[in-house]
């Protein structure tokens, strides 16, 4: 009957979630109870030696791996097991046993310490528990939102895919098309090019008779200011007055100089001269234009202050200073369409009298031709990089590794922020992440896109972003960023663990494993 009831009362207890200890050795978890029989000698775990079981406890560390003091702070390399009904099972070292502290929650540590410890196990596993449900709702909820980013993603891809093939159908057509604008525009840019040259050699020419008539008009006023006997030669007095056509360039034109100047001669005529001016029109200074006064020009920012007379006149002095403001007004009204007399008017260039006349009606109309064909060519050649440009950048996207099923693409051309009270961070995946100072200033590249990096078994875990902006005299900058399940897609931490080397924590539904049936029941059960 005493069997029975005992085993009763176990059963019952049991049931009933009751924590029920199971009797073996202080210290010793339910795992290692086989090692530990009251009725047969111990041998330590190590099989260093075998000593009576009741050396087991007895506070004196008798095997090297201090497996035979399991309960007490014998052995400076054993454990103690907190059995913790309710919550985790744990380990500390022997060391702990005794202390006055309490480590175990179920205050078995502390057995004769004298140290009044309270049982908290209870309480902890329930925090636990209400933990590890909202990590469980979490999880259920993000694997859901895991397969709408797949779905959405496969059909993401194949609209792609779609497109891709398309724009290559439109891209050949395109190409047919700006190869025969091409031969149109060549076609009407010949004539157009043929017209334009013949205006300017008419030009050209046009320009040569101009100064060839500028140059004679020249001459024959040169020619009249070195006859200053009028007598219808230039001699060789007459042409040392103009110092300025010195050969040797030391001052003087001598007499033999000038000579060599008129051909030899003594004096030349207007026919002769010709040749002579040839010679000298470089250097020949006009009388006619050193004779005009250089004109004075008064800078813009002078302003000349009025001379004020020394003697006050303390009872006129507002209505003077009125009555000078008025006429000053006055005088300006008056004098404002006259232009100010110590400022030049400039004289026309010769650039702006020998400026291109227009094209005539005919070249204009192969011009305009011409053009019309041109910007219809560099519309459809523009058209055509564009295309170029949207295929590209859809195919690079469809090379990005995006997970086993595509479940990160959703990622791609977002950014994701995470102020701090300094900076804002900038996670831009698959880009790059970047730091900006919070009140102004230039942006730093924390790294470019570089690799998954995750541990073997799920290197989806980790991203990796590296050659980033250089460090003083340190290396580039580098992060790694965490990816963590969550319901939302969020920056959640950023920290920089060694010199220009960043650590970023990121939750996305991306990573949410499929759940599986958490035992959400109190623990302890397995060392009833």
């Amino acid at each position: 009957m005493t069997c029975i009831h005992l085993l009763l009362t176990l059963v019952f207890a049991v049931s009933l979630g009751t924590p029920v200890e199971i009797q073996r050795p202080r210290g010793v978890p339910l795992t290692k109870k086989q090692f530990y029989e009251e009725n047969k000698p111990f041998t330590c775990l190590d099989g260093s030696r075998t000593i009576p079981f009741d050396r087991v406890n007895d506070d004196y560390c008798d095997c090297k791996d201090g497996s035979d003091e399991p309960g007490t702070a014998a052995c400076p390399n054993g454990s103690f097991h907190c059995t913790n009904a309710g919550y985790r099972p744990t380990f500390i070292p022997s060391s702990r046993i005794n202390d006055g502290i309490c480590d175990c929650c179920d205050t078995t540590d502390e057995y004769n310490s004298g140290a009044k410890c309270e049982n908290t196990c209870k309480e902890l596993g329930r925090k636990e528990r209400e933990v590890l449900q909202k990590m469980a709702e979490v999880t259920k909820e993000g694997f859901l939102l895991k397969q709408q980013l797949i779905e959405e993603a496969k059909k993401g891809q194949q609209e792609k895919q779609v497109k891709v093939t398309d724009m290559q159908e439109n891209k050949k057509q395109l190409e047919e098309k700006v190869e025969a604008l091409r031969t149109v525009k060549e076609t009407a840019e010949q004539p157009e090019k043929e017209a334009k040259e013949r205006h300017l050699k008419a030009w050209e020419e046009q320009k040569a008779a101009i100064r060839l008539e500028k140059d004679k008009a020249k001459m024959a006023e040169a020619f009249l200011e070195l006859d200053d006997n009028a007598d219808g030669f230039v001699s060789v007095s007459e042409l040392q007055s103009h110092a300025e056509l010195d050969p040797d360039a030391d001052g003087t034109l001598t007499e033999t100089e000038a000579q060599g100047l008129l051909g030899g001669t003594e004096q030349v005529d207007t026919s002769t001269f010709e040749s002579v001016w040839t010679n000298i029109k470089e250097k020949y200074h006009s009388e006619s234009l050193s004779e005009e006064p250089a004109p004075v020009e008064t800078p813009p920012d002078e302003v000349k202050e009025p001379v004020v007379d020394n003697e006050p006149y303390p009872e006129e002095d507002v209505s003077e200073e009125e009555d000078e403001d008025d006429d000053e007004e006055d005088d300006y009204h008056e004098e404002d369409d006259k232009a100010p007399p110590t400022v030049s008017t400039p004289e026309k260039s010769q650039d702006d009298e020998e400026a291109m006349p227009p094209y005539d009606a005919d070249t204009q109309v192969l011009i305009d031709a011409a053009q019309k064909t041109r910007d219809d060519f560099e519309e459809a050649e523009k058209a055509l990089r564009e295309m170029d440009d949207q295929i590209r950048n859809i195919e690079k996207e469809l090379s990005f590794d995006f997970g086993p099923n595509a479940e990160f693409t959703y990622l791609y051309s977002q950014c994701y922020e995470l102020p701090t009270s300094e900076y804002i961070y900038r996670l831009c995946p698959f880009n790059r992440v970047s730091q900006k100072p919070k009140y102004g200033g230039s942006e730093t590249n924390l790294g470019s896109w570089g690799s998954w990096s995750g541990p073997e078994n799920n290197k989806y875990l980790v991203m990796k972003y590296e050659q980033g902006t250089g460090c003083w005299q340190g290396p580039s900058r580098s992060t790694t960023v965490k990816l963590t399940c969550g319901k939302e897609t969020v920056v959640t931490s950023t920290s920089e663990p060694s010199r220009c080397e960043y650590l970023m924590e990121f939750t996305t539904p991306a990573v949410c494993q499929e759940p599986t049936n958490i035992d959400l029941s109190p623990h302890g059960h397995e060392e009833l």
